[in-house]
């Protein structure tokens, strides 16, 4: 499992998608929420605007696996 740090009290899951390398720009996430499989804390999820916050762990078909820490 790959960890995210952050050093904000919570991150959006657009962000987030960026800062772990799934996608190249935050202006794909809105496209990319929608097509692939995301899951937060085993559920799926498709809200760019989710909090996420240290101990979350999100999972990205075709991605990987990811922990969000507070750095």
């Amino acid at each position: 499992m790959k960890q995210v740090a952050i050093n904000t009290e919570y991150i959006t899951l657009g962000q987030f998608l960026k800062l772990a390398d799934c996608i190249s720009t935050g202006g794909q996430a809105k496209f990319f929420v929608k097509e692939e499989k995301i899951e937060v804390n085993g559920q799926a999820e498709n809200r760019r605007g989710r909090k996420l916050v240290p101990h979350d762990v999100v999972n990205v078909e075709g991605f990987g696996q990811f922990e969000v820490i507070s750095s």
